[in-house]
């Protein structure tokens, strides 16, 4: 696309714009503040897809890329994956673990349906899943004093809704490239179908909006819900 502003100064020496042409520039940015990347405080809508972080030891990572998370027996908020959309929260933990033995997760989750839990002794705090919800989310700042960091927190009671799509901080690059392999690898495996319904560019659940074609600049495949195409 090219863009050219021709200017014309009015009687009272005003520059104005005569007409618009060209200039050369391709790509674009954009953020979706209604689907996976919403802030810690924001509160999440039921049904969608977000970015989420679990913080774990080195082997443990290794053993939820190959086969998935499991469900802790219990918890603040009952069984299920604790996870979080604030990084800072995922970095904290395991608690006793040493700096060099942690890793943040990066995931994909499916949340469902979604229960505020925002006070202590809250009626439903390890129930809400017998009450019909898949996600229990602890907003931050919500002064309960089981959570003392007052970072945002969730729980998700079925692991299967739960995919790992990166690695967001490791010790070093050694685990962080053994990492990446293993998550790849299990991209490839047939039993990886988190990803069903998903636009296969864009990573977005399949819609009317999606139209996926040919890029006019550098010819690379693009689709129109790209968060981010800058042509090489």
């Amino acid at each position: 696309m090219k863009l050219e502003i021709i200017f014309l100064t009015n009687f009272f020496g005003t520059e104005i714009p005569k007409r618009m042409a060209s200039i050369p520039f391709y790509g674009w940015e954009a953020f979706y503040d209604e689907d996976r990347h919403l802030q810690a405080d924001q509160a999440p809508k039921s049904g969608s897809l977000y970015t989420m972080y679990h913080g774990t030891t080195v082997q443990k990572a290794r053993l939820i890329i190959t086969t998935g998370f499991r469900q802790s027996a219990d918890g603040m908020l009952g069984p299920g994956v604790y996870v979080s959309r604030d990084q800072k929260k995922a970095e904290r933990y395991p608690l006793k673990s040493l700096p060099t033995d942690r890793i943040v997760l990066k995931l994909s989750v499916d949340c469902g349906k979604v229960k505020r839990i925002d006070k202590d002794n809250h009626p439903l705090q390890k129930t809400w899943h017998s009450q019909g919800y898949d996600t229990a989310w602890v907003p931050p700042n919500c002064g309960m004093k089981s959570v003392p960091s007052g970072l945002e927190e969730d729980c998700v009671y079925d692991p299967q809704r739960i995919e790992v799509t990166d690695i967001a901080l490791a010790p070093n690059t050694t685990i962080l490239n053994e990492l990446k392999q293993l998550i790849a690898q299990n991209k490839k495996g047939p039993s990886n179908s988190n990803t069903s319904g998903t636009c296969t560019v864009c990573k977005f659940k399949l819609g009317p909006a999606h139209s996926v074609q040919s890029c006019w600049g550098c010819g690379e495949t693009i689709c129109a819900l790209l968060t981010k195409h800058v042509c090489s």
